[in-house]
């Protein structure tokens, strides 16, 4: 059999290319621009980056300073008023010319995603599509959501994690958009820059009030989260930033919505249907879990381990992860896989470490993949790939007990009363999804109330949702609003009440929630 090869056509240096001639206003042959005071300019310094991929560099975000940050924020709040004033029906025409011109790049958005941050081929065509599908139905009915609401009184400043630079950010800045907000975002820092840069070169040629703009949090923190007259903050990421991004809204009672982790757990009690579960085990993995709705950790009866062991072993056995651009020829399609590798090297390394600090801790290695399954081009670095592995009982001191490890490491706590079942599936302090496997619906019925999770799955798994399905988070997982369907316009736009609307959320003064 021949060895792997990159599949013809789909290499960095030609993936950029297009990017160039696609948008070169936005692009040049060796570096992005930022998208600021109303036009694509070389501000900030370029630095450089790598591909998870196979180590390849590629040109990283040009990051600004705080000055100019403040000056790109200082001007869309100046633009924020005249967009509130644009007719709906020609804010949805020009966010309609922007989801047909993302649609025509649909493709090359993809391929950058796969570069970018590791996502195999189906994966990142998903995320487009749902980007893309998502603000459609918003489209279909924007009209109705707006119905006695106004804009906020500034843009939404969106900071985002960077696993899903279309389905999530570039679908929320479409909405803002719709409902009459500017928006102003800041690339991640650990990729999707490129894709964001092409995604908001189509938004502003549609007449879109888009800010774009790269820099370190720490440096430009002040000027997206406390600029006077910004009228919201939109957060997705961990939780240390989360509280600072909190902390600093803390005293300017400003509209917020902030995503942050939480350990999702799926607990398997009084259960038979293994080959059902199975599924889900296997779907589980796609992306390598480095999503907001992955379910790292297992919390399993402990009379049910054998059969559970047999099922979560064979799942392991059989995904397939590797290069999600090496196929055997060049007329091969891109291969069907569960994984490429994970965000970056670095993060490897740690999960590795991760693993072997747990072993040590006395924890008991279930399984430990081999790089040697995986697909690869002879050659190429796979530092930033993991096979998957799992744990069972790690230490309550790991590093990983009360938090996602954002890649295919998981986790399997035994227990052998209800009450421990609770304990184990709520050890994160709040989450964003839980599942139980059980046969017996009326336990799921008694425990499903107390379990820390907004969205709790019953012989299924749950996700983040698409078009009219809300979304949010209990404990320390979410501050501020809930968004999804109905909720993400309310979120960033004032009722008949004005401020004082009592929104769904998590807020210092109360917490609210839709029936979910």
């Amino acid at each position: 059999m021949a060895a792997p090869q990159l599949k013809p056509g789909t290499s960095w240096s030609e993936t950029y290319a297009r990017c160039v001639r696609a948008a070169p206003e936005a692009f040049t042959p060796d570096r992005l621009l930022n998208l600021v005071r109303g036009e694509w300019r070389a501000v900030g310094t370029p630095g450089g980056h790598t591909t998870p991929l196979d180590g390849t560099p590629i040109p990283g975000p040009p990051r600004v300073g705080i000055e100019e940050a403040r000056r790109a924020v200082s001007f869309a709040i100046d633009r924020h008023a005249d967009w509130g004033r644009v007719p709906l029906d020609e804010r949805k025409a020009r966010v309609a010319a922007a989801v047909e011109g993302l649609a025509e790049q649909r493709e090359l958005l993809a391929l950058l995603l796969v570069w970018e941050i590791g996502k195999p081929w189906r994966l990142a065509c998903a995320d487009v599509d749902r980007a893309l599908d998502g603000v459609r139905w918003y489209l279909d009915n924007i009209d109705r959501q707006l119905e006695g609401r106004t804009p906020l009184p500034g843009p939404v400043s969106n900071i985002a994690s960077w696993n899903y630079p279309m389905s999530v950010q570039v679908h929320a800045e479409l909405v803002q958009l719709l409902a009459g907000n500017a928006v102003v975002a800041k690339t991640p820092s650990q990729g999707g820059f490129h894709c964001l840069t092409l995604a908001h070169a189509v938004m502003h040629r549609a007449g879109l009030p888009a800010t774009l703009l790269s820099g370190m949090g720490g440096r430009i923190a002040d000027a997206l989260i406390r600029a006077e007259g910004l009228g919201a903050l939109a957060f997705v990421g961990g939780r240390a930033n989360g509280r600072k991004a909190a902390t600093a809204l803390a005293d300017l009672g400003r509209r917020h919505f902030l995503e942050q982790e939480g350990l999702n757990t799926w607990g398997v009690w009084n259960f038979t249907d293994w080959p059902a579960l199975a599924a889900h085990l296997r779907k589980g993995f796609e992306y390598a879990k480095q999503r907001c709705t992955a379910y790292p950790r297992y919390v399993v009866q402990r009379s049910l381990f054998p059969a559970f062991l047999e099922t979560y072993l064979g799942v392991l056995a059989g995904l397939r992860f590797g290069h999600p651009l090496a196929v055997a020829d060049p007329g091969d399609p891109l291969p069907e896989l569960d994984f490429g590798p994970v965000i970056h090297a670095a993060k490897a390394a740690e999960l590795r470490a991760g693993f072997d600090a747990a072993v040590a801790g006395r924890a008991v290695p279930l399984y430990r993949g081999s790089l040697d399954d995986g697909g690869f081009v002879a050659g190429q670095s796979t530092d930033a790939y993991l096979a998957p592995a799992a744990l069972l009982d790690p230490p309550a001191n790991w590093a990983l007990h009360h938090s996602e490890p954002f890649g295919p490491l998981d986790s399997v706590v035994l227990v052998d009363t209800e009450s421990e079942l609770l304990a184990a599936m709520n050890a994160g302090n709040g989450s964003l999804v839980a599942s139980l496997a059980t046969d017996d619906l009326g336990f799921a019925d008694r425990i499903s109330p107390d379990l820390l999770a907004f969205k709790i799955g019953i012989n299924r798994p749950r996700s983040r949702g698409d078009r009219e399905e809300v979304f949010g988070g209990l404990g320390a997982s979410w501050k501020g609003a809930f968004v999804g369907g109905d909720l993400l316009v309310r979120a960033v736009t004032h009722g008949p009440e004005g401020a004082d609307e009592k929104l769904y959320g998590n807020f210092p003064s109360y917490s609210l929630y839709p029936p979910r």
